[in-house]
């Protein structure tokens, strides 16, 4: 949720980001006329309901001959005061319907445009130049019998999955490096839950036009995470920190569903896009005059893990028209996928300022007062990684290189052999 108070000061900022999201910019002016009509009607509640209590106090002292039409007065303006406090609560609730569909507002520097508008910060690494066909991932997973399509599909439908023998060794030798670079930069790891309420599934700004991805339990009124970010986001819900001007941070480790609506076609074969996988994110609450600085310490880690990998990739600044609701601006780390030729996202980082923690009412204590804080997110490693380690470490036989990082996760090998 935005700042109502800053918007009031100077609503310039709010339209030109919703400009640079190619949204509406007049949603900006509704939602001013809307907290004016809600201001409007509460004072004029508040001061007939003042008036209501003088009244009624005066009952008492009133002459005999005068009591009966005191008591009158006081009943209808008990009535007029009933009337304005339903107007004044409905004006409060537009007005809040309102607020809560306008997306945060950018920081400056975000590119403008959409989804294909990002700008390129940097490459890193060299893209390898094979001397034979490489295979793609899963073809290369299976000759490892790392990875178990098949019967995946049979148990629980399309795009599921085993992680099988090396696979799931594979799998926990990446998350637990990426839980030790956490622990070295003092994130407090935490296993989280995967089924959280709306309160906190929509605090977090989720429950927007993409919706539709998540996965819904209406038995129980519950939703299946995305990421850990969402119950990450909940874990301090109505808490004052003590940061003293410091982040605090939590390293989320946790299974990720989602419904990935609206992308048939795209990226199913294998494991790039599945409804369920393994993430490990960080997450942090700072102070506000901290979260660029914090947003530029996670980007600098999940290069430091994609660097361990030994993988290319490049690091892009999202358009403001690909943002997430939440998002005021997000760098994605990309590693190449030589099979298709192109860059694959396997890491980003959003920095979300106060627009989270408004809505989930987590401030911090100053000296000045309490204030709300600001919160980031980012990737460390997660199940699509393979994909990449994969195609870019195989050799001609099926084999595949293990990066030094990597090989103490894995009992020390240096290299993957195909099964027979």
């Amino acid at each position: 949720m935005i700042d109502i108070k800053a918007l009031r000061e100077n609503p310039e900022p709010a339209r030109q980001s919703q400009i640079a999201r190619g949204a509406d910019p007049a949603l900006v002016d509704q939602i001013l006329a809307a907290d004016e009509l809600r201001r409007e009607t509460l004072r004029e509640f508040e001061l007939k309901r003042a008036e209501q209590k003088e009244i009624s106090r005066s009952i008492g002292k009133a002459a005999p001959a005068e009591r009966q039409a005191v008591l009158a007065q006081a009943q209808e303006l008990a009535k007029e005061v009933k009337e304005l406090e339903a107007r004044a609560d409905e004006a409060n609730q537009k007005a809040e319907e309102l607020i809560r569909k306008i997306p945060n507002v950018i920081v400056p520097g975000v590119p403008v445009g959409t989804e294909e508008d990002y700008v390129v910060l940097r490459e890193e690494g060299t893209v390898r130049e094979f001397d034979f066909e490489p295979a793609d991932h899963l073809a290369l997973a299976e000759g490892l019998q790392a990875i178990d399509m098949k019967r995946g599909a049979k148990v629980s439908g399309s795009r599921f999955y085993y992680l099988t023998g090396i696979g799931a060794r594979l799998e926990l030798a990446l998350l637990t490096m990426a839980l030790d670079q956490g622990l070295k930069y003092g994130f407090t790891p935490l296993t989280t839950p995967t089924l959280v309420t709306p309160e906190i599934m929509g605090g977090t700004g989720f429950l927007n036009e993409h919706s539709d991805e998540i996965y819904y339990l209406p038995a129980d009124d519950l939703y299946l995470t995305g990421t850990s970010e969402v119950a990450l986001a909940g874990y301090h819900k109505d808490e004052i920190l003590e940061l003293n001007g410091t982040a605090q941070r939590y390293l989320g480790w946790s299974t990720c569903y989602r419904r990935e609506a609206g992308s048939a076609g795209k990226d199913t074969r294998g494991i790039i896009r599945v409804h369920q996988f393994n993430k490990v994110e960080m997450f942090s609450f700072c102070p506000v005059e901290e979260a660029e600085a914090e947003h530029a310490r996670f980007l600098a880690w999940e290069e430091e893990m994609l660097q361990k990998m030994e993988l290319p990739y490049r690091v892009i600044d999202t358009a403001a028209g690909d943002l997430g609701t939440s998002a005021a601006r997000k760098f994605d780390c990309e590693a190449w996928l030589p099979t298709q030729n192109r860059w694959m996202e396997v890491t980003s980082t959003s920095n979300c300022t106060t627009f989270q923690a408004r809505r989930l009412n987590i401030r911090e204590r100053t000296a000045e007062g309490t204030r709300i804080v600001a919160t980031l997110n980012g990737t460390l490693a997660t199940t699509r990684w393979l994909v990449a380690f994969l195609e870019n470490h195989q050799n001609a036989d099926g084999s595949i290189y293990v990066p030094v990082a990597l090989r103490p996760y894995l009992g020390g090998v240096e290299k993957l052999e195909p099964t027979a």
